[in-house]
């Protein structure tokens, strides 16, 4: 299965839609997982014109009353808190924020499973940082794709998504794309 991933698009915020690159990225993906902070709703109606979509809400997902490019996404049923997916004998859980022990020294990453998922998984896919990652330690297989659109929180440059395989019987493995290079 090949999973198309992407996080923190800020849409609006960010500019007025999704870079199209990420059409051609996503062209043969079987599902795309969006990580949080989509900020609309569009965001997944228009992901869901190449494959199917399942997300998580953002610290950034809520209405802000004072930030008009913050409008808040609405109940949805392809929105969650968190959630886990299973796909080619996987667990997969699909959280926005999810510190790496390297990054939150004063936990685990099966405390930090069980208080995001009630139970431990086989990979885990985020966002949060706008910093594109993949990280293994032991048992956790962790992929952020970064940002399209905010890279590093830096502005007027393109960013990453991520390309997911699972194929039952073999390591996850993971790619992060780079959106401005050809």
């Amino acid at each position: 299965m090949r999973l198309g991933l992407i996080s923190d698009t800020h849409i609006p915020e960010a500019g007025p839609q999704l870079p199209e690159q990420i059409w051609r990225v996503f062209e043969n993906v079987d599902l795309i997982l969006h990580a949080g902070d989509m900020h609309i709703i569009g965001v997944l109606d228009w992901l869901e014109e190449i494959a199917p979509v399942v997300a998580v809400r953002g610290n950034g997902d809520a209405a802000d009353p004072w930030n008009k490019n913050r409008p808040g996404v609405p109940d949805d049923p392809r929105v969650h808190g968190t959630t886990i997916l299973d796909y080619e004998g996987f667990s997969l859980g699909l959280a926005h924020a999810f510190p790496t022990i390297d990054e939150a020294p004063w936990s685990t990453h099966e405390s930090t499973m069980t208080r995001l998922f009630d139970q431990q998984v086989d990979v885990v896919v985020c966002g949060d940082t706008h910093v594109e990652r993949i990280y293994q330690d032991g048992s956790l297989f962790l992929v952020n794709p970064g940002s399209p659109t905010l890279p590093h929180n830096l502005t007027d440059r393109l960013g990453t998504v991520g390309i997911l395989e699972l194929n039952r019987g073999f390591p996850p493995s993971a790619e992060i794309i780079d959106l401005g290079s050809p």
